[in-house]
């Protein structure tokens, strides 16, 4: 048996069918996630017209925003505690019945809260799927999914808008929800038949003062972006409440985490410098890189005249390229262990990508801004998985969810401040060039909102659309330019991350799994005697059993899982040295 494992250290096998099938639902399950809001959107018009309450649209999505936003980190902390299987699951089945829900509103503020009961779902969806991925795959391993994850990022992007337009056409706006039932039930099959993670029994109970207060601020902040300048005047008495509200709340979070048993966020994690590198790439990802999805189609669509579908198919240049290289980095990552070039490289090409859209006007071809796009694309090709990959590497693998929803939360706050900061920049610029060039016609145009397109802006005067298509050209080129401005600071932090060996990839590490005999175990880990995708992969998966049952790392040759759990891991594993 030990010669057969040590032929099998040496050479990766083929992946075990029920690892695919797991994969599969977890990439089901992301693009869930990421296709809601994109399919929705479409569809609000008609919902309008069907529902009334047009002056409560807004908060059909900002209801989702909020949930999701607040309930990520507690989706990671109740899988470090309770066992990820089953908060993946819970967060699945409250996702299903909100889209549900949703589907059979019959006003809008039912909707509303229906569309909050979905983004409680939904807040544990990206999560488990990255946690889980997590525990299955070592970290040098991962790379080999990266690709995979982005296209299916891409998928939702491009695909999001056309599949929600046309479900709404054909079939109506509450199958816009409802389509999220066949999938996410498949998902649901796929991993309660296969999945089998150990089970776990949390040695102290949840910090449910910290949930709150960290819910309460996230709330708080989030509300800020989304009414800052729209609802309400960034100086307004409403919105310097929320800040204080935001502030007061999260440094109150920060004082109870310090003391609890059971942090919502243990701080001790930002004691790695890769990892708080990683939160602060992360966060300016999201930060640009919303803020280009935003302005991207409209320029395109008021500018170079594409229509609202085209616009979404002009976007490919950037989502292929990002798909493309992250693809490429991911398999570099696997087979040298290799990885502190990527943020370097990702964040200058961003910063190039960013200033070359910033030098966009009115004579733009299409293919000059699709090669800008490709630029902007590679950047964050290098930096959308890495980011998640260095900073689970970075923790010790009780602290993969939190570890997980941290990364996810960073990401979600930074895309929330870069819509709202850059949206700003935006209207303010293209209110200045309306009134330089079109007077008070300009104005008026532009009084309710400066994002004209389709009939509205048609409708306008010759003049007053030549006047709001160099406002636009005006206001993206300083958005832009902020973004690139922005993506500095994410260089900086870049500089300063350290190679540190991603676990599951060093020769020792190979060495003594070959040693220990490793067997097969029931459930996704092995098949007949093969390690998960070569016996490198179970370098790491006895440090999640070992916190779970109180084990060592020197009794990793005992059946990995906690008594009565079925494990994911084989037995006979070991343990890289924390981070």
């Amino acid at each position: 048996m030990a010669e057969k494992t040590k032929a099998g250290a040496g050479k990766a096998e083929p992946q075990p069918r029920s690892v695919r099938v797991v994969l599969m639902a977890l990439m089901i399950t992301m693009l869930l996630a990421m296709l809601d809001n994109m399919i929705v959107s479409p569809a609000m018009p008609t919902i309008v017209g069907d529902l009334g309450g047009m002056a409560h649209l807004s908060w059909v999505v900002t209801a989702y925003t909020l949930a999701t936003a607040a309930s990520t980190p507690i989706w990671g902390k109740l899988g470090d505690m309770y066992g990820r299987k089953g908060s993946f699951l819970t967060a699945i089945v409250i996702f299903l019945a909100g889209s549900a829900l949703s589907g059979m509103a019959q006003d809008m503020n039912q909707l509303i809260g229906f569309r909050a009961i979905q983004g409680l779902g939904a807040g544990g969806l990206m999560v488990g799927v990255m946690a889980i991925i997590g525990d299955l795959v070592p970290p040098r391993e991962r790379g080999k999914y990266m690709g995979m994850m982005t296209g299916v990022m891409a998928v939702a992007m491009i695909g999001g808008p056309l599949v929600g337009g046309s479900i709404t056409d054909h079939l109506g706006w509450r199958w816009a929800f409802y389509i999220n039932l066949p999938l996410g039930v498949v998902a649901l099959a796929m991993v309660t038949a296969v999945l089998h993670l150990p089970k776990k029994k949390a040695q102290g109970r949840i910090d449910y003062l910290g949930a709150a207060l960290l819910t309460v601020g996230i709330s708080a902040l989030v509300l800020v972006t989304t009414w800052g300048g729209t609802e309400y005047a960034w100086g307004s008495a409403v919105i310097m409440e929320l800040i204080g509200i935001g502030v007061a709340s999260l440094v109150g979070f920060l004082f109870v985490q310090k003391k609890a048993a059971e942090p919502i966020l243990p701080l001790h994690i930002f004691t790695s410098r890769n990892f708080s590198l990683m939160a602060v790439i992360g966060f300016i990802t999201g930060f640009v890189m919303f803020g280009a999805m935003l302005f991207l189609p409209l320029y395109q669509q008021t500018v170079q005249g594409a229509s609202a579908t085209n616009s979404g198919l002009l976007l490919l240049p950037m989502l292929l390229s990002m798909m493309a290289v992250s693809m490429v980095a991911g398999r570099v990552t696997t087979s040298t262990g290799k990885y502190r070039a990527f943020p370097i490289v990702g964040t200058i090409l961003m910063i190039t990508g960013f200033y070359l859209l910033s030098r966009m006007d009115t004579e733009t071809t299409r293919l000059t801004s699709g090669l800008y796009m490709a630029v902007l694309g590679a950047g964050m090709g290098f930096l959308m998985q890495i980011t998640m990959l260095v900073a689970q590497n970075s923790v010790e693998m009780k602290d993969m969810g939190v570890a997980s929803s941290s990364a996810t939360l960073f990401r979600t706050l930074g895309s929330s401040f870069g819509v709202a900061i850059m949206g700003v920049l935006f209207n303010n610029r293209v209110a200045d060039v309306m009134a330089e060039r079109a007077g008070s016609a300009g104005g008026q145009a532009t009084g309710e909102t400066s994002q004209l397109t389709g009939p509205r802006f048609e409708a306008l005067p010759q003049v007053v659309q030549d006047a709001y298509q160099h406002a636009v050209s005006a206001g993206t080129h300083s958005a832009f330019l902020l973004g690139a401005a922005i993506s500095v600071a994410a260089l900086l932090a870049a500089l300063f991350v350290k190679e540190v060996p991603l676990r599951g990839s060093g020769p020792a590490d190979k060495a003594a799994v070959a040693d220990k005999g490793a067997v097969a175990d029931k459930g996704v880990a092995l098949d007949k005697g093969a390690a998960l995708d070569g016996a490198e992969k179970m370098v790491d998966g006895a440090e999640a059993t070992a916190d779970g049952a109180g084990k060592t790392a020197d009794g990793a040759d005992k059946t990995t899982g906690n008594a009565g759990g079925d494990s994911v891991r084989p037995s006979g594993t070991t343990v890289a040295e924390p981070v």
